[in-house]
């Protein structure tokens, strides 16, 4: 015999299931505008520094040490993104920051950052781009003692620098002590660790270079596609869409793409 419950009823139960459903995605956007967190609005949140145009979205993920974090001016902190510093809550890390980021860094969704202490922190450049999902941590468990659970031994630590202008693709790992230099690309996956020169391509567990770019021969091995076209000044949304149609004109017809290699 089935028994009921004494459930107060709710103020939305009475909706039809489409109005329902807009409801409930309102209130949704409505939180999530009102949790973001920015300079003006910091929330529960005390950060070193927030940069003008900042915005971490809501909800966010683990926060803490955030005494310690200086966030950049314009960069976009997707949703339920991770950012600490130090090895737990509550810690006195001393005067330094230990997780800086730059101007225009951007952190896709479920990202985390992990920074150590101000002598094993994680420095961020301008400009970087890390899809969702991205790992990157200056501490990381040890395994000297094989008598002892691994979780329960001391950690290493070494800082981490990620140069300005780089990418680092879903799933990508950089691990203590990786120094990543400018405009590098690390695949989607990769697992990093130890230098990475710039204009550089890794890929791989480990990573490794597979291309990389020479002042005097140009990237080695050569690119396989043509480099894309930029958008011109003054092009009108319409005019995209008309472009990006079924009867859009293609190279033969003197389109876009015309004049370029496919190979």
């Amino acid at each position: 015999m089935a028994m009921r419950r004494n459930v107060l009823p709710s103020p939305l139960s009475g909706l039809p299931a489409r109005l329902l459903s807009r409801a409930v995605h309102a209130l949704w956007r409505r939180a999530q505008r009102a949790g973001a967190v920015t300079a003006a609005r910091p929330g529960p949140y005390a950060f070193r520094r927030i940069g003008t145009g900042t915005r971490l979205a809501f909800p966010q993920g683990t926060l803490f040490g955030t005494r310690w974090i200086e966030l950049g001016d314009h960069c976009v902190i997707g949703a339920e993104v991770t950012l600490t510093a130090g090895m737990m809550p509550d810690l006195d890390l001393g005067p330094e920051a230990v997780l800086r980021l730059g101007d225009g860094v951007v952190l896709g969704r479920g990202s985390h950052v992990v920074a150590d202490t101000a002598r094993a922190g994680v420095t961020i450049g301008n400009d970087v781009f890390c899809g969702p999902y991205v790992y990157i941590t200056s501490t990381n468990h040890s395994y000297d003692d094989p008598h002892r659970p691994v979780g329960r031994q001391w950690p290493r630590s070494a800082p981490v620098e990620i140069g300005a202008g780089s990418w680092l693709g879903t799933g990508a790992v950089v691990l203590p002590g990786a120094r990543l230099g400018r405009n590098t690309v690390v695949a989607a996956g990769a697992v990093v660790r130890g230098e990475v020169p710039d204009h550089a391509v890794v890929a791989g567990a480990p990573a490794r270079v597979v291309r990389r770019w020479d002042p005097e021969d140009g990237w080695c091995p050569p690119l396989r596609t043509p480099p894309p076209v930029p958008v011109p000044e003054g092009v009108t949304s319409e005019q995209l869409l008309a472009l990006a149609g079924p009867d859009a004109p293609g190279p033969a017809a003197g389109g876009p793409a015309a004049g370029r290699e496919t190979g």
